[in-house]
């Protein structure tokens, strides 16, 4: 069944929660695929001081958190993280769906044990990276669409990597300047390293805050936009059906826990 099907038949709508570090990085492309989808959005505004909840709150069947310029660990500049690093390790280990997007991965690696650093070459605009054996074999990022041979095109915005991943990770996706790209824990768990939900309006926006000469890259910030410019249609092409396929695993656990619920089985998180 799919999510058309299940809208169709009268089942309750997914809710995804989604957490937004900085007013810069909205869920954009990724939240209009996910909308696309027929998932619920509910969009907490930590940069502006809205309560994150250290768990997953009843009723809510996966979270996304977003990007942004601060660090994973930078508690002292942004004093939610904590609980979100805590909200995140609870819906990992209660199966909760999680789609973590640049910082957002970040903080997925950092909640489950893993080290967060500043990378030594950073990436900023399209970039080309290749999926993982085990990438070529995940129901998620095997939907990636390779445009030149078997690379992915991504578009970037990191001056940090995860250094190290949690025990039990499973790197999907990768190349030369930053090993870690994309990663799963559990069945559902999903850190980016990318950014699929920008368009050209969002990264418009980072180069005018930004200066010409980005830390740590080969590219100024004008020629990064250019990049993101001349492949929106690729990174479109490329990523909406990873978002989707994500989406995917969102309704089948919903679905599989309120047949368990009219079924008269104690329901699980």
């Amino acid at each position: 069944m799919t999510a058309a099907s299940s809208m169709s038949s009268g089942a309750r709508r997914p809710v995804v929660l989604v957490i937004r570090n900085d007013d810069t990085c909205p869920p954009a492309l990724v939240g209009e695929w996910l909308l696309e989808d027929g998932l619920e959005l509910h969009v907490i505004a930590a940069d502006q001081g809205e309560h994150v909840p250290a768990q997953v709150p009843e009723g809510v069947d996966a979270i996304v958190p977003l990007g942004g310029v601060i660090g994973a660990n930078d508690d002292h500049r942004a004093p939610w993280l904590e609980a979100e690093r805590s909200l995140l390790r609870d819906a990992v280990e209660s199966g909760v769906p999680v789609l973590g997007i640049c910082l957002g991965g970040q903080l997925l690696a950092a909640a489950m044990g893993g080290v967060v650093t500043a990378s030594d070459t950073s990436e900023v605009g399209v970039t080309e990276i290749l999926r993982t054996l085990d990438g070529l074999g995940d129901p998620v990022i095997s939907q990636a669409a390779t445009v030149n041979g078997d690379t992915v095109p991504a578009a970037q915005w990191h001056l940090d990597h995860v250094a190290e991943l949690p025990d039990g990770a499973v790197l999907l996706m990768t190349n030369p300047a930053c090993r870690v790209q994309a990663f799963r824990l559990g069945e559902s768990a999903y850190g980016l390293q990318m950014h699929p939900e920008v368009d050209v309006e969002v990264f418009t926006s980072w180069v005018a805050d930004a200066d010409e000469n980005v830390p740590r890259t080969a590219v100024t910030a004008s020629e990064a936009l250019a990049s993101v410019v001349e492949r929106q249609q690729d990174l479109i092409r490329a990523w909406r059906p990873v978002v989707r396929a994500w989406g995917e695993l969102v309704w089948l656990r919903s679905r599989t826990l309120q047949s368990d619920r009219v079924g008269g089985d104690a329901p699980a998180r």
